[in-house]
């Protein structure tokens, strides 16, 4: 039994460290991320900002939590897709597929959303790096998968991932896809994604 996860302090702490960062998001997203501060935060929450900051160095700390746990459930899709039956083929495509079609609905049509995920790649921060090496490590898995199977040519699986997500990092990153969607003189979502499985073959 894990006595640590038991105790009452680390409990009370979990649950108002989450309804910080529900409330952080949740004001965010309806005021945007440059027009709310701890104040406003604190105000939602009923308690000081001061209590806040037992939490939280700062807003920016906040922001990362979030995209952390935004993060953290693109990664959980990403390995239901992944390590699903399927061909390596089909199952990097629905990943592609998946990925596109989330930044489309979520970041670009909820345009709050955008401006904090945005805000976050202007950051470069370490969640991010490390949320990009743990996809490219998945799909090293599969395309070493592919490999064996005789789907893909012998190749470094490491080395291929990064160059597949090089390769259609266009469909997922929002301000690529912000600029580039429905523009006639672009590659579709789909012909791009072809192009970077043909590559792997």
């Amino acid at each position: 039994m894990n006595d640590v996860a038991e105790n009452p302090v680390d409990l009370a702490r979990q649950e108002t460290v989450g309804r910080i960062l529900d409330s952080a998001e949740r004001l965010f997203l309806h005021y945007g991320y440059t027009k709310t501060n701890v104040a406003d935060i604190a105000r939602d929450l009923g308690m000081s900002p001061a209590n806040i900051y037992r939490f939280f160095a700062s807003k920016v700390e906040i922001h990362q939590a979030i995209c952390g746990r935004m993060l953290g459930a693109v990664y959980q899709m990403a390995c239901e897709i992944l390590r699903a039956e399927g061909s390596a083929t089909e199952r990097l495509r629905r990943f592609i597929y998946a990925q596109h079609n989330l930044t489309v609905e979520t970041m670009l049509d909820k345009e709050k959303v955008h401006e904090m995920v945005v805000v976050a790649l202007e950051r470069d921060w370490h969640v991010i790096e490390k949320h990009i090496d743990r996809l490219h490590e998945l799909m090293a898995e599969v395309i070493s998968e592919g490999i064996a199977a005789g789907e893909f040519s012998k190749q470094d699986p490491q080395v291929a991932a990064r160059c597949f997500g090089a390769a259609t990092s266009t469909l997922c990153h929002p301000q690529m896809v912000s600029q580039c969607v429905n523009k006639p003189n672009r590659a579709t979502y789909r012909e791009l994604t072809e192009y970077a499985l043909r590559a792997l073959k």
